[in-house]
């Protein structure tokens, strides 16, 4: 039975961070008038449309080099991984096609439809996270693989 790790519990630093990507959702909105849904930032990137390519390049940089720049004034967490490439390719096609036929992402939906009181993005965010659900239930219980 999974228990929460006390030690390593950092309910602050992880409100802190919630409060920053909602106030950097709503400045994006606010400042840009899009959605900040990094499927579609990224989308767009791979699709290039004039005069369209410049703010989705900065996003993804800014997402990509806001952690490489931490990393210089403080020390990264390690990271820990525990499942093969495999697994791991498979996963990230599974989100792709996932984020195709859901229209958004999590962050789309999740943080920046919700805020937006958007039905179809509750309907969207309630299937990410029962399909998560299910995925770890299945996983860890019925295959027995952690």
């Amino acid at each position: 039975m999974p228990t929460i790790d006390w030690p390593h519990f950092t309910p602050w630093a992880a409100l802190a961070g919630g409060v920053l990507i909602g106030l950097s959702a709503a400045m994006f909105v606010l400042l840009n008038g899009r959605i900040a849904g990094v499927s579609g930032v990224l989308g767009g990137l791979l699709r290039p449309m004039k005069g369209d390519m410049a703010w989705r390049a900065a996003f993804v940089l800014g997402l990509v080099g806001a952690p490489l720049v931490y990393g210089l004034f403080a020390v990264l967490p390690a990271a820990q991984i525990d499942a093969g490439y495999g697994t791991l390719a498979l996963a990230g096609l599974l989100v792709g096609v996932g984020t195709r036929y859901g229209a958004g992402c999590t962050s789309g939906h999740g943080v920046c439809g919700l805020a937006r009181r958007s039905p179809r993005s509750l309907v969207a965010t309630l299937a990410f996270i029962a399909a998560g659900v299910a995925t770890v239930f299945v996983m860890r219980h019925l295959l027995n693989l952690s």
